[in-house]
């Protein structure tokens, strides 16, 4: 299983000095298209995807979070921090799978 890392440049080229595979997206529609391409693939099980690029295209992002559960979609900060009133990754398990880890 491996990873794979949407976003702005910081984010991607962070990611694959870890060895991360990635898409540097700079609107929708590029967003759009790499969530499709990650979601596809039968190796990847793990989309990070920076907050910006996932609010872009918040309706794909949340069906694979709540309807499909593969792959792991993990929404991070970009270079900026984190964005103000944004949801933490244990309230996003927690709705997702419905109980408190």
């Amino acid at each position: 299983m491996k990873f794979f890392c949407i976003g702005d440049e910081d984010a991607v080229w962070g990611f694959r000095l870890a060895g991360v595979e990635g898409r540097v997206v700079t609107n929708a529609f590029e967003a759009k298209e790499a969530l499709a391409v990650a979601s596809a693939s039968d190796e990847v099980g793990v989309v990070l995807i920076t907050e910006a690029a996932a609010d872009s295209i918040r309706g794909e992002v949340d069906f694979l979070v709540y309807k499909s559960g593969f792959p792991l979609v993990l929404e991070i900060p970009d270079a900026s921090g984190p964005r103000a009133g944004r949801r933490s990754t244990s309230d996003m398990i927690r709705q997702a799978v419905g109980i408190a880890i």
